[in-house]
């Protein structure tokens, strides 16, 4: 107002936001008024006025005054010209804030409330979910979870995420801002209540295995691993005259926790960090350090989650669950900052599954493969693939399966009219997200099928990818399955199915594995036996029975009214896909009956035709040197597979 508080300028009815305003903030408790001989007296009016001669309305109050009555205070809508707190951008709590009312600190969520603000700046997404939505998850199965439930969150909360990360996608520019969606999904999961393990423990945690692996921290939060999203120390105050004991640490390379021995970690400590205004100082025996030296001398389990690059994406991290450990001793050493850090040395308790190990072993094996105990062939395929698939068997002395011709992708033997021939996109750089105009998002309902690192962000009934009739480049997005194996396998011998399909590196859900090679063919062709006597197990049927299972996004979780839309694959003709003599690493891949991958029928064009190609993509995270498997389906009534109702089933 003119002429209002001293040394407060203000520009009189002006809505630009843009204008700088030399305005004192509100911590000057004392009242200033303005000296008589400085202006006029000063005056209190309500917002809205009315105002005396020669005093206007300022923004956020500012705007068309029809009525210059005193509005009513009592009413209990808001009154139009009055911005609601909420509007304004404020920084927002850490996720544990909201989750765990006791024990907070104060350092940590400050710093990351600062790291959050730096990358999750801008986001365009904006709903509400319903106040009656129901998590399916009890009061008691928060605090205590389960195996089935674990599994449950973590498919909810990739979901979820995926969904999110197509949604930004369709309304971002390319900014090269990163979105920090994993953040924006745990905070939507936590307020509804879909979680588990919230009760924090010494120890195992309910459901959670040790070799689990996580791409994202706040996953960890989710089902009660490590409570802390940022910082690396969980920990709680003990029954013991309350003092703090250390529950887990997260060791992701941010300080120097090198050991040889896996089952060693030389933890640092927290704390002492150069930041962008402060430089690096002693850290000191409180928070996280203080509790673990007081779990050293109690002699308490902690938990170590192991983090480290993803082999595949470099940008992005993965993290092991590698078990229980015990903290032998602790010391006070120079960093490399030149200042006092504290030191653990943790130890594994002895008998637990390999985890941690398992990865050092891996990256030894990448380094030379002769170092692969069991190895037959550096590479199956021969050079075919871009990636060398390894032929393993430390079960017995049998050295390979039958000999077959490796095919990188489907052959069709003669032309197969399987769906309606289209045009090609029009896009002649790369298709983007949310580009109406692009035929190949057309075809999928206008969303994009895929997120970042190729990820599959829905799965669909049918999905359309732009072949080598669309004129966009060849790396384009929309091209996932057409660019070959990303993961290093292996095929291996099994104890009891034969030969099986495994993974070196961690897969991600949703992440494209392979296509299931091989010529397809008749049904009738397909099942005969090529006169050796032998049954054809190696034979892929699009028109099999397969168990239905949800994994797509709750679409109450992003404002979206429910919704009775299928996931089933809608094939518009059967396909067989034989490949006993001709085929790829998909042909090694045994039936589960709890699988982790699925397939997910996908629709390109070559040739000046429409072909169809079956794609597998990781149905729920799995650990390296995991077994590959997918359900095989049930044969239907009206399919005659001879006297043999298991064919194709291993």
């Amino acid at each position: 107002m003119e002429g209002g508080l001293s040394g407060n300028t203000v520009v009189p009815n002006s809505n630009d936001k843009s204008t700088v305003l030399d305005v004192k903030p509100l911590r000057m408790l004392i009242p200033q008024f303005p000296d008589t001989s400085e202006g006029p007296p000063f005056v209190c009016v309500p917002p809205n006025g009315p105002f005396p001669s020669g005093f206007s309305p300022f923004f956020p109050f500012s705007g068309p005054q029809g009525s210059q009555s005193t509005p009513d205070l009592n009413l209990n809508g808001l009154i139009s010209t009055i911005l609601p707190i909420r509007s304004f951008r404020v920084e927002n709590a850490s996720p544990m804030d909201a989750a765990h009312g006791t024990h907070k600190q104060k350092s940590v969520a400050s710093s990351s409330v600062k790291k959050k603000a730096k990358v999750d700046k801008g986001s365009k997404l904006s709903f509400t979910t319903p106040i009656n939505f129901d998590p399916g998850i009890s009061l008691s199965e928060r605090d205590d979870g389960n195996r089935e439930l674990v599994e449950n969150v973590l498919s909810r909360f990739d979901a979820l995420r995926r969904k999110l990360c197509q949604m930004e996608d369709a309304v971002e520019s390319h900014s090269g801002i990163i979105k920090r969606l994993d953040l924006k999904a745990g905070n939507m999961m936590m307020s509804k209540g879909v979680r588990t393990n919230m009760k924090k423990r010494i120890g195992a945690v309910p459901g959670v295995e040790i070799g689990d692996i996580f791409f994202f921290r706040m996953e960890l939060c989710l089902v009660g691993l490590h409570a802390q999203s940022m910082a690396g120390i969980d920990y709680i105050k003990g029954e013991l005259e309350g003092e703090l004991v250390a529950l887990s640490i997260v060791s992701s390379g941010g300080y120097d926790n090198d050991a040889e021995d896996p089952d060693i970690l030389i933890y640092s400590g927290q704390g002492g960090n150069a930041g962008r205004d402060k430089e690096a100082s002693d850290q000191k025996l409180e928070r996280g350090n203080l509790a673990l030296e007081k779990s050293l001398h109690r002699g308490s389990e902690v938990r170590v989650i192991r983090g480290f690059k993803d082999a595949i994406f470099q940008a992005s991290k993965v993290y092991v669950y590698d078990g229980l450990y015990k903290i032998q001793e602790s010391w006070m050493e120079k960093g490399k900052s030149g200042c006092n850090t504290f030191k653990y040395k943790l130890v594994r308790i002895p008998g637990q599954t390999g985890a941690f190990a398992t990865w050092k072993s891996i990256l030894k094996w990448k380094e030379g493969v002769s170092s692969r105990v069991g190895i037959i062939l550096p590479d199956l395929t021969s050079g075919a693939e871009s990636t060398p698939v390894a032929l393993v068997n430390e079960v017995d002395d049998e050295k390979g399966p039958a000999c077959f011709t490796y095919l990188a992708t489907v052959k069709y033997l003669k032309s197969f009219d399987l769906v309606q021939t289209t045009l090609g996109c029009n896009c002649h750089d790369a298709c983007r997200p949310g580009n109406s105009n692009c035929s190949c998002i057309k075809k999928n309902g206008g969303d994009f099928p895929y997120i970042a690192n190729g990820v599959l962000a829905c799965r669909k009934p049918l999905i359309y990818e732009c072949g080598p009739s669309c004129p966009c480049i060849r790396n384009c997005k929309n091209r996932v399955s057409q660019g070959g194996l990303k993961f290093h396998l292996e095929v291996f011998k099994t104890s009891d199915r034969g030969w099986g399909l495994r993974s070196w590196d961690s897969i991600r859900a949703g992440a494209f594995i392979c296509e299931y090679a091989g010529e397809v063919f008749d049904s009738d062709k397909a099942r005969q036996d090529d006169g050796d006597g032998e049954i054809n197990e190696y034979i892929f049927y699009t028109n099999r029975l397969y168990e239905p299972f949800k994994w797509n996004y709750e679409p109450e979780l992003v404002g979206e009214a429910s919704s009775d839309a299928t996931e089933d694959y809608d094939i518009p003709s059967p396909l067989t896909i034989s490949a006993k003599n001709n085929g790829n690493v998909a042909r090694f891949m045994n039936h589960g009956c709890t699988p982790n991958v699925f397939w997910q029928p996908i629709v390109y064009e070559h040739n000046n035709g429409a072909y169809l190609h079956i794609c597998f993509f990781a149905k729920k995270r799995i650990p390296p040197m995991t077994e590959l498997t997918y359900d095989y389906g049930t044969p239907c009534q009206n399919e005659t597979e001879g006297d043999n109702t298991t064919s194709g089933r291993k």
